[in-house]
């Protein structure tokens, strides 16, 4: 009597870990990446800050208060988390590691401190970072937002200064220039045909001087 054969386990989901500075488009663009390719699955995050106007519960984000935060980092619950300002931020170990597992391919959109404890755990992760094509540009979309006043934008700025400074710790880095052309280019890291998108080309070098200047 012959045995069955073993199934055959799903083949492991990637990982896509994606950041960028405060205005450089990475939400618009994951949400045309996940139109364009409906297997992947965003993780939704945790965090302490109030809900933006058409923002809903488990959609956008899990809105927690600080103390409940703070009991999920206490018991390792998040497989990575930071305050970006005055708010704190985390992703559920839980549901990426399953979905992961059962072979579906996981978008996190986070910020580069994330992205550094991430590694950390999962080192197999994509790492992706979106850059602005200039200040300029980043200042004109935190503003067309109308969500924050002069002084936060201020704030948003400078900072972003320091993000950008963490490009190269990420394996591919695409620029937003034109939304079109930078949702190809993420489309082609998550097919795995990005090669001449590694954030440490030299391309980058002139665009990188005027950002960090």
């Amino acid at each position: 009597m012959n045995n069955p054969r073993p199934e055959k386990s799903a083949p492991r989901g990637q990982l896509f870990v994606i950041a960028a500075p405060s205005g450089a488009g990475k939400t618009s663009l994951v949400k045309a990446l996940l139109a364009r390719r409906p297997q992947l699955r965003l993780s939704v995050s945790h965090t302490t800050r109030a809900p933006r106007p058409n923002e809903l519960e488990g959609r956008e984000y899990f809105f927690v208060p600080v103390e409940e935060f703070r009991e999920l980092v206490a018991r390792r619950a998040f497989l990575e988390h930071a305050q970006v300002f005055d708010n704190h931020y985390g992703t559920g170990r839980a549901a990426v590691e399953a979905d992961l597992a059962n072979g579906r391919s996981v978008i996190l959109e986070i910020d580069w401190q994330g992205a550094r404890q991430v590694r950390a755990s999962l080192p197999k992760c994509v790492s992706i970072f979106i850059l602005p094509p200039s200040r300029g540009a980043l200042e004109k979309r935190l503003r067309e937002r109308k969500t924050e006043s002069d002084a936060a934008i201020a704030r948003r700025l400078s900072d972003a200064v320091g993000d950008m400074a963490h490009w190269k710790e990420f394996d591919y880095a695409v620029v937003n220039d034109d939304f079109a052309r930078a949702l190809e280019e993420l489309s082609c890291i998550v097919d795995s045909q990005g090669g001449q998108l590694r954030a440490d080309r030299p391309a980058l070098t002139p665009l990188l001087a005027q950002l960090l200047a």
